[in-house]
Order: structure tokens, then sequence, then C-alpha cells
């Protein structure tokens, strides 16, 4: 009996070493900001070149329910999952989170860049190879609703992370890449302007957006004015930001390298819109 003890405890220690190789979390101090929490998992047969996708929670920041709906796609495809949690104590609002913090929410003038929330991703991504012992020289960036709002606008300010692709999901609402508005709703007074607009066209964005997300009076939607003219749910508002961009380039005569894809049967739930953008992070 007592060597069967001995194989059970070294069987016993055995798994928990393989789930801890699986599954990390810790906190992430690494940048100018606050610490925030992150949960990450890497499959079975990750090696130092797999595909690393960094996961925006939405406004509810329910981190473990985006890293629990992702873990099962990480190994179906080979991804190493990072879902850090941008708390709403910490990270409070929209401006903090979904804007990104590059403006002062009272004042309005901007912040230093090593503060903005938006800084905390490349130095993240820097300490998630190191911590796989990685080589990877990219990382996808996937959103969904208040996430959503986050990858579309790191785009716009970010313009040398290293994204390999921009995965913006059921966005509530949109900056639309125009003057004609005011920030955040246009890049009227946003400190960007049409000079920058050929390298944000040229990025790969892809705009997700669920067929069944037309729900006008759903929880969390913005009814602003600006927010309303985008479209009256957030699959119209999707599609008005995928119009009026593709539009912009055009009238410009750059390259255009966002795409526009529907998922069936999916409304406003990151479960049902994650496994089509597992399939476009592992390409």
């Amino acid at each position: 009996m007592s060597a069967l003890r001995s194989v059970m405890a070294l069987l016993l220690v055995a798994l928990t070493a393989s789930v801890a190789a699986e599954e990390s979390e810790w906190r992430f101090e690494n940048w100018d900001g606050p610490s925030f929490p992150v949960s990450m998992f890497a499959p079975d047969d990750a090696g130092p070149e797999s595909k690393i996708v960094i996961v925006m929670h939405g406004a509810s920041r329910d981190a473990k329910r985006y890293f629990s709906d992702w873990k099962a796609l990480g190994e179906e495809f080979g991804l190493i999952v990072v879902v850090p949690e941008f708390s709403k104590r910490q990270f409070r609002g929209s401006d903090r989170y979904n804007l990104g913090h590059v403006f002062e929410p009272d004042t309005n003038s901007q912040r230093d860049e090593k503060l903005w929330t938006f800084a905390a991703i490349e130095p993240l991504f820097d300490e998630v190879v190191a911590r796989v012992s990685g080589k990877q020289s990219s990382y996808a960036l996937y959103g969904h609703s208040a996430g959503s709002q986050f990858v579309h606008r790191y785009l716009y300010y970010m313009p040398n992370a290293r994204v390999s692709r921009y995965i913006a999901a059921n966005a509530g609402w949109y900056t639309l890449p125009v003057m004609d508005f005011r920030y955040p709703y246009g890049m009227k007074k946003s400190g960007l302007g049409d000079a920058e607009l050929p390298g944000i066209f040229a990025k790969s964005l892809i705009i997700l957006l669920g067929r069944e997300d037309t729900d006008p009076e759903a929880k969390s939607l913005r009814h602003t004015p600006e927010a309303e003219r985008q479209g009256p749910n957030r699959l119209a508002r999707g599609l008005t930001m995928y119009r009026v961009a593709k539009a912009r380039a055009e009238e410009l005569g750059v390259a255009f390298n966002w795409q526009l894809f529907l998922i069936k049967d999916a409304d406003h739930d990151n479960a049902k819109m994650a496994p089509a953008a597992a399939a476009i992070a592992a390409q």
C-alpha cells in the first residue's frame, strides 16, 4: 500500500505541474500605470513560435469569464491566450479603459503617453514572451464590446505596436476615422489627423459583428446623439464604421486592409464570437 501511495503521490505532483505549466496568473507591474492581474493559458504543444493573442474583456470587466471562454480555443488553435484584467476600481469608467486614458476626463488635456492604458499592452507582450521563453515578434489583439472599443482606438494611437491582427468584436460605438465629429466619436480634437490615416488603414483590422446583435435597447448600449448617428444597434454601428472607413480610404487613394466578418447566430456574446476570432488569430 505504501508503494501505491508513493506512485499516486508522484502522479499527483506530475498532474499539478502539468496544470501549472498550462495556466498561470500573476500581477503585471512592468509599466508606469497601476499593476493588474493577468491570466495566461498555453496549450500542451506550445513552443517558442506559438502565436500569442491578448484578449480584452468587456465593460463588465469579467476577465475570468473571458479566460474561460478562450482556454479551449487556445488548445484547439495552438494559441497562447493572455487575458489582462482592467478593474473598475483601478481603471474607472470608459475614459480609463475603452478610450485608453489618452485624455484627462475632466480637462480633456492629453496625458503623458507612458500613462495611457494603451501603454500597458506592449510591455505585457514582452513579459509574456519572456515567461514562455518565446521568440514571438508579434501578437494578435482581440477585444469584445468595450474591449473592441479599446482595440480599434489602440490601433489609432499606438502606430508602432507589434500587432499582427486587430480583431474588434461587437463594439457599442466607434471613433470614426473622419474629422467631421469631435473625439471620441470622430478624430476632431483627437490629436490625430489625416496624416495618420494611411498608416491606420494599412493595418489588418478585422471588424467582427454578430448578425443578431441588433437590440436597440441592449443593456449598456450608448444612446448619445453622436452614438445614435452611427446606427440604432451594435450591428448597424459596426457596419457604419466599416463603410465610413472604406470610403475615407478610397477618398484618400490609400490601401485599405480592414476586413468585415458577420458571425451567423451570434448576438452580444463573447463566447459566440471568440471561435471566429481564434481562427483569425491563428492564421
